[in-house]
């Protein structure tokens, strides 16, 4: 499935980000991280290619992208960051936050690279 983008912004790396992954914000004005938690402050999903520290990257922001999975995840769920900017089903314990990034178009596994409708939000458990 292609990449349906409505909206995507060039942002500088602050450390190396893959290809297909979550995105944070950085520690400075216009740079991303790759993302590490489901509680980071997520602003989206990186394209195809990913950067190292210092280059540009480009970040879809809303709309549709294809992203790899770190778990198994079911079409529908909701999905958020793994400790290496994956996406796993967000599923927070009570009383706990979880940054959304979107939601699953179809169900995968661990490696699978799925299309994700790009929606920011949270979650509380």
């Amino acid at each position: 499935m292609s990449n349906n983008v409505l909206l995507a912004k060039s942002f500088n790396a602050g450390g190396t980000i893959a290809a297909n992954s979550i995105v944070k914000a950085g520690s400075n004005d216009y740079d991303v991280l790759q993302a590490g938690a489901a509680t980071d402050s997520i602003v989206g999903v990186t394209m195809e290619v990913g950067a190292s520290s210092g280059e540009r990257v480009d970040v879809v922001l809303l709309g549709v992208v294809d992203l790899k999975l770190g778990g198994t995840v079911t079409r529908g769920a909701l999905v958020t960051s793994d400790a290496s900017g994956n996406g796993v089903a967000a599923a927070p314990s009570a009383g706990t936050n979880n940054r959304i990034v979107g939601v699953a178009m179809i169900s995968g596994v661990s490696g699978d690279i799925i299309p994700v409708w790009v929606g920011l939000g949270s979650m509380q458990g």
